[in-house]
């Protein structure tokens, strides 16, 4: 369970609060990012179940614990991460499940390009 990177644009992140799932709090923090052919298949070999949504490949990444939020120049990060934003994610699998494949723990985030949040955003 070495760690390892991987490089994606974020779809959804809940780096800063914990992922919220039919009004009840999941205790994990989380990011989904799409990634590059390339990428979901190495991470396929491993075991790591990768969605298809749209024709982009998807993975969530999930942690129990207190994310390292970090921005390209390596200072640290605050706040959530924007949507459309380019992320270099530091993770480590778990063992295999039968069902739900190989899991993986989100360690660290380095925020490589951060996307504009869309206008009104702010105001919701």
């Amino acid at each position: 369970m070495s760690s390892q990177v991987i490089e994606g644009t974020v779809n959804f992140s809940n780096v800063t609060q914990h992922d919220v799932y039919n009004g009840q709090s999941t205790g994990a923090f989380s990011m989904t990012i799409t990634m590059s052919e390339d990428d979901a298949s190495s991470l396929s070999s491993l075991g790591v179940k990768i969605k298809d949504y749209e024709g982009n490949k998807q993975r969530k990444f999930k942690s129990k614990y207190d994310i390292a939020l970090f921005d390209a120049e390596g200072n640290k990060y605050t706040g959530e991460v924007p949507y459309n934003s380019r992320v270099r994610l530091k993770y480590k699998t778990g063992p295999a499940h039968p069902v739900h494949g190989t899991p993986t723990y989100l360690e660290a985030v380095k925020v490589l390009e951060e996307a504009d949040a869309p206008e009104g955003a702010a105001d919701f």
